[in-house]
Formats: C-alpha cells, sequence, structure tokens
C-alpha cells in the first residue's frame, strides 16, 4: 500500500499524480522522476545527477560551518528578520584549517555556489535552529532543482563533549553522561535510550546529521579525544556503535524520521603515536607495533557501523606509518604514506568492508593537516582525495578548489557523478525532498523535556563506578555522619567561588540531614570532586602528562592538606582520560569515577542514594613508567593494544594499576554496596 508522506512547501509548487501529492520543484508541472518518492533515494538521486550542471554536483562535495543570523552582531548584514548571516568577507581565517578564503555570505552560497550542506557551531534554543534552518530551505527551495539544505552538528547530548563557540544565550540539548559514562554502564539498553530520546530533539529542531560517533577505540592512553570514544573494547564498542547508528538513524539505514550519522575516524584513530595527535605535524602518523592489531582491535567498530548502515564514514588526518609499523596489517600491505583522506587502499578497505554511504573527510585536510600531501597545490590534493575515494570535503568553502580540480582532469566525470548522487541519495532518504521544515514550537517542547532528563540521570547514575572503598567506608550513612562535620570542595579549571558555592548550596538541600563547613580545617570528612584537564585539541604541547596534580589544575597541595586535616576522605573523580592514580588514590579513603557525571549525582552516590553499579571502560596505568617513551620515541607499552592487553606484550612488565586494597583498575572493575 502507498502512504502518502507528508509535504511542506514555501515556494515550489504541490502537485496531484494519480490521487497522490508530489512537490514540483523544478517547476515544470510535471512528475519528473527525481520528484516521485514512490522511487527509491538511488533511483530518484540518479535522476537528479543526470539533469545537474557541473557547478551544482561541485557544490554538492563541500560542508562548511555557517554562523547564524543571531551570531551576527549588524542587522543590516542579514536577512529573514535576522536568522540568516549575510555579512560577506573578503578573506576569512577559520581558526581551526588555517585556511584564509572568501566567505560568503548564507544565500549566495546557497544559491551562487550551490553549497547543500552547512555545520552548525553555536547552540541555541530549539526553535531557534528550526527557524535557521527553515529559513535556508526556503532560499535552496527557490533553487532551479529545490535541492535542500542539511545542516550537521557534532554531538549535543553529552556533558563535556567537544563545542565550538557558544553564546548567552546557549541552550543545549539534553545533557548524559559523556560517551565514557555510557560505556561504563555497560548496558545497551541505556545506549538505545540514549539514541531514542537525543535523536527526538535533533529530529524536531530539523538538525539530520550528526558528526558522530566515534568508533575508535582508545589504546593510547593519552590521546586527547580518547574522552570521545566508547572506551577501549572492540568488541563492546562494537555493539554500542551499532546500536548507536541503528537508533539515530533507523533499522534500515537514514530515514524519514531518522538522523544521519557519520561514523568516526576510520580506520581507526586510537593508535596514536604516544598520545599525539594529528590536528598537528607531531601527531601525523597511526602506527601499528603490534602484527594484527588493526584488524583484531581498530577496525571491528566499524564493520559494525557499516553493517548497521551508517550513512557516512570519516577518516581520519593521520598517515599509516610504515617504519613505525608490523607490515602487513592484515588487508593493509602498501601502507601509503599519505593521510586517510588521500589514500586509496586506505578507502578501498572501507569499500570492500561493505560501506555503501559517501566518505566525508575531517576538517582541514585541503590545507592544514594535508599530511603526505603538503607540496600538492589546493586543487591536486581535491584531486587526489576524490580519486583515492572521498566525496565531501569538510569545514569548507572553497568550492572554486574543487571546481579547478574537475576542470583541470584531476579527477573524473565519473567521479564527480558518483560523489553527487551519493551525497543526494541521504537527502532524499531523509525525506528531505519531500518535508525539509521543521516546527520552532514542537522543537522547544521537545528540547529537554521531562522524559529525556529523567532517562539522562538515570545514565549519570549507572556511570559512576565505585573503584576503592576502604573498609567499606561508604555509603556514608546519616547515622555515622551523626556530630561530625563534612567539608565538600571541587577542583576544576577556573572554577569560582560562586559556582562552588551554588553547588554546596545544591547539595546541602539534597541532604538536610548533613551538617557541612566550608572550612576544612573544621571538618571530619572530606569530599572532593577532581575535574583535572590536560593537553589541547589543536596544537602540540608535549607527550601527554596523565599525572594528577598542579599541570593539570588540581591543587594538588591542598588535596594534601586537607587529608592532613580529616579523618576520612572520598575523592569523586572525573576520568576522562586514564590518569595516573599515584597522587590521590593513596591519600583517598573511597574513590568514585565518573565520567563527564553530574557532580551532585557523584555525591548522591557517595551518601547511598543508589549502588554504584558502573564498570571501568579503560584501563589505568600502574604509573609513569608504563607509558614512558625512550630517546628512539618507542613507548614501553604498545600504542596501538587496548589496555586490557598490553600486558601480553610487555616482556612481563606490569601495566594495570592497582591500589592499596589490592582492586586492579583494568576494563571492567568496578564495586558496589547495599544502599
Amino acid at each position: 500500500m502507498t502512504v502518502q508522506p507528508p509535504l511542506s512547501s514555501r515556494v515550489k509548487q504541490i502537485i496531484e499524480v494519480d490521487g497522490l501529492r508530489f512537490r514540483d520543484l523544478d517547476g515544470d508541472g510535471q512528475l519528473t522522476p527525481f520528484e516521485d518518492w514512490r522511487l527509491s533515494p538511488a533511483e530518484r538521486a540518479a535522476d537528479l545527477v543526470s539533469r545537474m550542471s557541473p557547478e551544482e554536483k561541485i557544490g554538492l562535495m563541500v560542508i562548511t560551518s555557517r554562523p547564524m543570523g543571531i551570531s551576527q552582531r549588524n542587522p543590516e548584514f542579514t536577512s529573514h528578520d535576522g536568522v540568516l548571516d549575510e555579512q560577506h568577507l573578503p578573506i576569512k581565517v577559520d581558526p581551526h584549517t588555517s585556511a584564509g578564503l572568501p566567505f560568503e555570505g548564507t544565500t549566495e552560497m546557497i544559491s551562487g555556489l550551490h553549497i547543500r550542506r552547512f555545520i552548525m557551531r553555536e547552540e541555541p534554543t530549539g526553535s531557534r535552529i528550526a527557524s535557521w534552518l527553515n529559513a535556508m530551505n526556503e532560499v535552496a527551495e527557490s533553487s532551479r532543482w529545490g535541492i535542500p539544505v542539511l545542516v550537521a552538528a557534532n554531538s549535543k547530548n553529552e556533558a563535556g563533549g567537544f563545542k565550538m563557540g557558544g553564546t548567552d544565550e546557549d541552550q543545549p540539548f539534553t545533557q548524559w553522561p559523556g560517551t565514557l559514562g555510557l560505556a561504563a554502564t555497560g548496558s545497551l539498553e541505556v545506549i538505545e535510550s540514549f539514541a531514542a530520546h537525543s535523536r527526538a530533539e535533533w529530529r524536531a529542531t530539523g538538525l539530520r546529521k550528526g558528526y558522530m560517533y566515534m568508533a575508535d577505540v582508545l589504546t593510547d592512553p593519552r590521546w586527547y579525544r580518547g574522552q570521545g570514544t566508547l572506551g577501549e573494547d572492540p568488541e563492546f564498542v562494537s555493539r554500542a556503535i551499532a546500536a548507536l547508528v541503528r537508533g539515530f538513524q533507523g533499522e534500515d539505514g537514514p530515514g524519514a524520521d531518522g538522523v544521519a550519522l557519520t561514523t568516526k575516524h576510520f580506520p581507526g584513530g586510537g593508535a596514536r603515536e604516544n598520545g599525539t595527535d594529528p590536528h598537528y605535524a607531531e601527531g601525523r602518523f597511526n602506527i601499528y607495533p603490534t602484527p594484527g592489531s588493526l584488524e583484531e582491535y581498530h577496525l571491528p567498530p566499524f564493520q559494525a557501523a557499516i553493517e548497521a548502515g551508517t550513512s557516512a564514514v570519516m577518516p581520519y588526518y593521520a598517515i599509516p606509518s610504515k617504519e613505525k609499523s608490523s607490515t602487513p596489517q592484515g588487508r593493509l600491505t602498501d601502507f601509503e604514506q599519505v593521510g586517510f583522506a588521500f589514500n586509496r587502499e586506505v578507502l578501498n578497505l572501507l569499500r570492500e568492508m561493505g560501506h555503501r554511504g559517501y566518505i566525508n573527510s575531517d576538517s582541514g585536510v585541503l590545507s592544514k593537516m594535508a599530511w603526505g600531501v603538503e607540496e600538492l597545490t589546493t586543487a591536486e590534493r581535491v584531486g587526489r582525495a576524490v580519486m583515492a575515494g572521498t566525496d565531501l570535503f569538510a569545514d569548507t568553502n572553497d568550492v572554486a578548489s574543487v571546481r579547478e580540480a574537475f576542470v583541470r582532469g584531476l579527477f573524473t566525470q565519473e567521479r564527480l557523478d558518483e560523489a553527487a548522487a551519493l551525497l543526494l541519495e541521504e537527502l532524499f532518504a531523509l525525506g528531505l525532498f519531500e518535508n525539509p521544515y521543521a516546527d520552532p514550537e514542537e522543537a522547544d517542547r521537545v528540547v529537554q523535556n521531562a522524559e529525556a532528563r529523567a532517562a539522562a540521570e538515570d545514565a549519570h547514575r549507572r556511570s559512576v563506578v565505585l573503584a576503592k572503598n576502604h573498609g567499606e567506608l561508604l555509603p556514608l550513612r546519616e547515622e555515622s555522619l551523626q556530630g561530625t562535620r563534612v567539608y565538600l570542595e571541587r577542583f576544576a579549571p577556573q572554577v569560582t567561588v560562586r559556582q562552588l558555592d551554588a553547588l554546596r548550596r545544591r547539595i546541602a538541600r539534597a541532604h538536610p540531614e548533613v551538617s557541612f563547613t566550608t572550612d576544612y580545617r573544621d571538618a571530619d570528612t572530606a569530599l572532593l570532586l577532581l575535574q583535572p584537564v590536560i593537553g589541547s585539541y589543536f596544537e602540540y604541547v608535549g607527550i601527554g602528562d596523565l599525572s594528577i596534580d598542579d599541570h593539570s589544575q588540581v591543587d594538588i597541595e591542598k588535596v594534601r592538606d586537607i587529608r592532613a586535616h580529616v579523618d576520612t576522605l572520598v575523592i569523586g573523580l572525573n576520568t576522562k582520560f586514564p590518569w595516573l592514580l599515584d597522587s590521590i588514590e593513596p591519600l583517598a579513603d573511597a574513590l568514585l569515577m565518573g565520567f563527564d557525571t553530574d557532580d551532585a549525582i557523584m555525591v548522591e552516590a557517595i551518601f547511598g542514594g543508589f549502588s554504584p553499579t558502573g564498570t571501568l571502560p579503560i584501563t589505568f596505568p600502574i604509573d609513569a613508567d608504563a607509558i614512558a617513551v625512550d630517546e628512539q620515541g618507542r613507548c614501553a607499552s604498545p600504542n596501538d593494544v587496548p589496555g586490557f592487553a598490553k600486558e601480553q606484550h610487555m616482556d612481563g612488565r606490569p601495566y594495570v594499576y592497582v591500589d592499596a586494597d589490592g582492586n586492579r583498575y583494568r576494563l571492567g572493575h568496578g564495586l558496589t554496596y547495599d544502599p
């Protein structure tokens, strides 16, 4: 039975054929095959590609960050009642990519350059997102083929997730624990709930594309982006990434109610050289010193994402190092010394694994992070990448270089048509050719709705790991606290007295039975919430140091002084990384770990509001020697092997941290108690 999908149009007419309704996007009064929603996305895309000019197809091959009108301070540079930013900048230097290019206004990008994909960096209210997307799609609907706009964003539903920019009017989506926290629950049910509730928020605002999630397996503990992974267990990461893809997109790939995902960073960003990242030159190599590590540890989650139907895959910036790897690595034999977006062997492997969607480069591969092809011009880099298999260039509006590469024959007409068809298929599959508009009022009703907040709170609880509980100290019960005073402090970057006071008041309201003090010298018990930080996303600051002290913005001397003044010390540690624990664990009578877990929920666990059930999704190194780097740049433990398996390759040397009670902080460790 043919089911009429909902249609919405603001510019083009709706026609009726055989008792069914269709949008007349080319304006000819007839039903053209690409307008016929009864055909498959592939059939519709093939028809539309056959009608488009090379310029129109080339515009499809870039996706650029596009500020919203609300970020434009001069209203004269806006349109659509201030919704769209129309300022044309002769040169704009992107701090992410270091590329300096002309930057057109929104309407010119859509109508003149034929760009149809944009990246949203702001975090406005749901209604403002919907209004912005609606205005862009109204402009797009006026074009020759009415090809809709698709806006992508980085993941928005995890606390502590990567964000660029921000305004005083930010309205984040419902905040769940970080992805490591989702992994710490050990529950696919939680991950499925996360995907379902998050998809509803994205869908309501009109956001239909996510640059997420990371299928990378964490194998070097110092990698700055490890905090965005689902941990170090390839089997769990595989199940989790498949659940996320299906949960956001739909069971059979992207659908009209789904959010299409770009899984990253193929073939796995975890195999870092001593934790360094390819956002900078010092980290430009993926290394595989262990025979078979690529196939055993890094590829399985991508295979799971492909089998779940991920719409796109993003290769990482890195070059596979032949010099520092045991080769061949399974199906990789040549180890071509160019970044993965330019690497024909690596992208052919992705296709051999069954990926049918498009291949989306990471940001800046044509400029700052063009590893291995630095000597090529930008157009030559485009040609090299497209002929290797890349279909879409991220975070650039450089249509001119793509055009130059095509005109010079640096990539073929066949590849242009193939890329355009793959990119259009996603738009057709999402139903955007039928209904590209969102309801702003509905968006505000759905974003941060009560049901989603309750589900997220449950996930925060289930993400808490009780790592140490000496003498079964926890939970701290009312009777054990009679006649005692409790001190609470949060150690975090740039934490203010006002923020700390607000947290203390929040905790005190939740626990009126507890006598709190603001002077640790007057306390019997201290609860310390530590949020250390290290590293940099975009620049090399040296090989990461995982110790917890002043360099990680924790006043360790104050922690020690607090320990000296109290009888009992409980530490709640935000575990963005597998920290070196020797500076804090011996001081703590009890140690809990969260993963961008809400502070109040960590404290709730301490007071027995619930029994911690989380388990470690990562393994903690025993000491600095276990991850030390020698004069030749070789690590004492293999960079390409997960923490739980490193000792198999260390000639009898230990890797796993063991606390004063004999607990091994290995993947899967976690204690509990009766509340």
